[in-house]
């Protein structure tokens, strides 16, 4: 039976009590350890739940961004297709662009068309003063003889004829301003820069080339419209001031010539002969050292109040396209090719020599 307390000497209730204290002291800290094990195991279970959202959070956004790459991807092949159809539409467009455009280049002269669709020339009403030679010719007879042939043969006939002759215009650089159903209406000098001496000649020539061209065209036209009569061209050309550029309204256009000196051109063209070419004294002053003119007499034109001096086309083929010439800023030569002599040539080539040499030197 254990001792009670008041039967214990003073020593073992001295062992007593440090045993009481002990077991104190250790109950307080397992009571102590156990509170900072709580603790712990609280403090883990948050870490746990943080660490759990965290990775929750991570997993939530990958799954985000992989939704955002397949979105993407698909946004990307989409914009792709997208791009690919827009090219092909483009370069679909740019064709039709490029044949509409092909097609208004035959409604145009040439310059005109170059210069309105690099951006230099402004579609607007406005004009110039420029010293031209001008152009104007018909087929003498032709409604007569259109009368006689069916429409198809009437249309294929002068759509022939007038590219024959734009061919030849071109080739001299002259621009045809309008075709006014057999006639034709043609320019030098607003495109080029050549002088007007050099313009005239040309334009002369020109016309003298077409007049050659004709009698080609009769022989193919006689077997096949059955022609009695062979047409035949006649021709004015005048050398003057006029004013070129854009006329009309804010909604329709010309780019053409107009003045006295234009109209002169058509009379003479009017007052002509059947295959021959008439100039105006102005022309002739141009031409008179290269091409072989014969003065007629003084005309009477409509609407022209005084007589005109009135030279025609001596049209030897000789006297015109056979005489070469050049001018540029530094230098000018004309050579008549059928008339120079072998001694004219020898200086001819010992001047171009000499100038080779200084040009060495």
């Amino acid at each position: 039976m254990p001792t009670s307390r008041s039967e214990l000497n003073p020593e073992e209730m001295l062992v007593e009590l440090k045993k009481l204290r002990f077991k104190s002291k250790l109950q307080d800290s397992l009571a102590t350890e156990l509170e900072r094990e709580k603790l712990a195991v609280i403090e883990a279970k948050s870490l746990i739940q943080r660490k759990s959202n965290e990775l929750e959070s991570t997993v939530k956004k990958l799954k985000f961004e992989s939704q955002l790459r397949r979105n993407l991807s698909s946004e990307l092949e989409r914009q792709e297709a997208a791009a690919v159809k827009a090219q092909e539409l483009a370069l679909q467009k740019k064709s039709e662009i490029e044949d509409i455009s092909s097609r208004l280049s035959r409604y145009l002269p040439s310059r005109l068309y170059d210069s309105i669709f690099s951006g230099e020339q402004q579609v607007e009403v406005s004009s110039k003063r420029k010293k031209l030679t001008f152009f104007f010719s018909d087929l003498v007879g032709f409604t007569r003889i259109s009368d006689s042939l069916e429409s198809e043969e009437v249309t294929d006939m002068l759509n022939y004829y007038l590219t024959e002759m734009a061919s030849i215009a071109l080739e001299f650089g002259g621009t045809i301003d309008k075709f006014v159903g057999d006639a034709i209406v043609i320019y030098f000098g607003d495109e080029s820069e050549s002088e007007v001496q050099e313009n005239a000649f040309k334009c002369v020539s020109m016309a003298v080339a077409m007049q050659e061209r004709m009698k080609g065209l009769e022989r193919i036209w006689a077997p096949k419209y059955g022609l009695k009569d062979p047409l035949q061209m006649r021709v004015g050309i005048n050398t003057g001031y006029c004013t070129v550029g854009n006329f009309g309204s804010k909604d329709r256009l010309d780019y053409t010539v107009i003045g006295g000196q234009v109209n002169l051109a058509a009379r003479l063209e009017s007052a002509a002969r059947p295959g021959s070419i008439l100039v105006s004294f102005d022309t002739f002053s141009q031409i008179s050292g290269d091409i072989e003119c014969i003065e007629l007499e003084p005309a009477t034109l409509k609407g022209i109040k005084e007589e005109v001096r009135v030279f025609e086309v001596c049209s030897n083929k000789k006297n015109t396209l056979r005489v070469l010439r050049i001018a540029t800023e530094n230098a000018e030569c004309r050579i008549n090719v059928d008339q120079l002599s072998g001694q004219e040539f020898e200086e001819l080539m010992e001047f171009v020599e000499n100038v080779r040499r200084s040009i060495k030197k």
